[in-house]
């Protein structure tokens, strides 16, 4: 494969992944009507959930009362969700980086690599501090799988550029 084919490679896989942390981010900002939306349609007449997933059901419900009484009586709690949603869309900016110049900005990728090895502990750790039901847990977890799969290909993709380059 050319140089140039793998940089447009590398750049695709790269502009889906940071549309997706911006889109992650973005979602954190309205989770009070993201709940009630969710809700709603789990529970709706039509939904098969009640039936097949009463354990998500219930949760989804756990949660929207507990962002409801939280926006109700504290609304400064939700805050911490707005930094996280800033959080997203800031990494997402520094993606930037190895989409100008992969090989020099690299250490951004190795950066992401480690971030989302650093969801499973910390899904395994704050999950029960928090209460949060296991397979929830494992949903949190499965965004640093989901996240990592395609920065490794994209790490691939940057070494053999890298090796192209000083061929």
């Amino acid at each position: 494969m050319s140089e140039r084919a793998l940089l447009r490679r590398i750049r695709v896989w790269l502009v889906v992944f940071i549309v997706c942390l911006v889109l992650s981010g973005l979602t954190a900002f309205p989770l009070v009507t993201e709940l009630h939306w969710a809700e709603d349609l789990l529970t709706s007449s039509a939904s098969p959930a009640p039936e097949h997933f009463p354990a998500l059901v219930e949760w989804i419900t756990r949660v929207r009362t507990g962002l409801d009484e939280a926006d109700a009586a504290y609304p400064f709690v939700l805050y911490g969700t707005d930094w996280l949603a800033f959080a997203h869309l800031v990494i997402a900016v520094a993606f930037y980086g190895p989409y100008r110049d992969p090989v020099r900005n690299i250490w951004v990728i190795q950066f992401g690599m480690i971030a989302c090895a650093g969801i499973i502990p910390l899904a395994l750790i704050c999950g029960p501090i928090r209460d949060i039901p296991f397979w929830w847990t494992v949903v949190d977890m499965s965004f640093g799988v989901f996240g990592i799969v395609p920065l490794l290909v994209v790490h691939r993709m940057i070494r053999r550029l890298e090796a192209a380059a000083t061929a």
